[in-house]
C-alpha cells in the first residue's frame, strides 16, 4: 500500500456475490469495523494511503463498486448511486456488520447517506470526504459527456483515453505522477474501459441524491466532513452547507488539497478519519 503504487500492487483478493455481479473487496487490520466507499471516476485504489493508518486500530473493509476497479458490471447493469446503495446493504449483510463506521468519497458519500437514510442502515459514525450530496453535483465535463454520449461512444479509443487522463488530472490540486495516473486510468483503458466509463456516466442521476436531501436534518450519528480547500469539482462552499445542515457535524478543511484529497494530502485525510473513528470507540464521538 504505497503512495506511488501501481494498480497491480493494489489488488483486492476477495470476492462477494451481489445482485449486480461479483464485488472485489478486502479486509485490512483488526478491531471495530470501518467501511471505505470510493467515488467516481476512481476505485478502491484511492484509499491505499488511508487504509494502513486505519488498519492499525480497525478492521478496514475496502471494495470496488460494481463497474469500477476490479468489480466488473454487465453492460446492462444498473450502476447508479441508488443501485450502489443497495449493493452496500447487501455487502454489510454478507459481512455480518452491525453499525460499522463508514467513510464515503465523492459518490461514495451519497451511497453511504442513501443506505443510512433510505435503507435504514445503522452506522456508528459517518465521514464524508469531498462528497456528492447536494444537487447539482454532476460536473460540467461529465454533463457534456451525458449530453453527447453517442459521440463519446464512437470516439477513437486513443483520443478517449487522452480525455479521461485530462479529466483525472483536474481531480488534484497538485500533480499526479505518471504511475498513479496510470492506475486511475486502468479501469477506463481500451474499448472495454471506454464502454465502462460511459456506462457509469449514463447512470448518473441527481434525483438519487435529491431523494434523501430533505432527510439530512434527521441524521443523529456523529458526522465528520473532510474537504479539499482547492476542490475544483465540488466547491468547498458545499462542505460548509453540509456541516450546517447535518446536526452536530464537524468540518475539516485541508489546505492545498483538491477533490482527490487522498492524493494531495494522504496523511491529513488518514489522521482526520483515524481521530474521528477513534473518538467513536473511546467515548468522544
Amino acid at each position: 500500500m504505497l503512495r506511488k503504487g501501481s494498480a497491480e500492487e493494489w489488488r483486492l483478493s476477495r470476492r462477494a456475490s451481489v445482485s449486480q455481479g461479483d464485488v472485489a473487496y478486502d479486509i485490512f487490520g483488526s478491531g471495530p469495523p470501518v467501511v471505505l466507499v470510493h467515488g467516481t471516476p476512481s476505485w478502491s485504489y484511492l484509499w491505499r494511503n488511508v487504509a494502513p493508518t486505519l488498519a492499525s486500530r480497525f478492521s478496514v473493509y475496502v471494495f470496488d463498486l460494481p463497474g469500477y476497479g476490479y468489480s466488473q458490471a454487465a453492460p446492462d447493469a444498473d450502476i447508479s448511486i441508488a443501485s450502489h446503495a443497495r449493493t452496500l446493504v447487501e455487502l454489510l449483510d454478507q459481512w455480518d456488520l452491525e453499525a460499522p463506521a463508514i467513510a464515503g468519497h465523492d459518490i461514495g458519500g451519497a451511497v453511504a447517506l442513501r443506505a443510512h437514510l433510505l435503507h435504514d442502515c445503522v452506522f456508528r459514525q459517518i465521514a464524508l470526504v469531498d462528497a456528492v450530496v447536494f444537487a447539482p453535483w454532476i460536473t460540467p465535463t461529465t454533463r457534456h459527456v451525458q449530453a453527447h454520449i453517442d459521440a463519446y461512444r464512437t470516439m477513437p479509443t486513443h483520443i478517449f483515453e487522452v480525455f479521461t487522463a485530462t479529466h483525472l488530472r483536474t481531480a488534484v490540486h497538485g500533480v499526479l505522477d505518471e504511475q498513479t495516473l496510470s492506475a486511475y486510468r486502468r479501469p477506463w483503458a481500451g474499448q472495454d474501459g471506454q464502454a465502462a466509463y460511459l456506462q457509469k456516466v449514463a447512470h448518473f442521476n441527481e434525483g438519487d441524491t435529491i431523494e434523501f436531501e430533505p432527510l439530512l436534518t434527521t441524521v443523529r450519528v456523529p458526522v465528520r466532513i473532510v474537504w479539499g480547500a482547492e476542490d475544483a469539482w465540488l466547491s468547498p462552499a458545499l462542505a460548509t452547507r453540509l456541516r450546517d445542515t447535518i446536526p452536530g457535524a464537524d468540518l475539516v478543511v485541508l489546505p492545498a488539497a483538491g477533490h482527490f484529497a487522498m492524493e494531495d494530502a494522504p496523511e491529513e485525510v488518514a489522521d482526520a478519519l483515524f481521530q474521528f473513528f477513534s473518538a467513536g470507540i473511546d467515548g468522544g464521538g
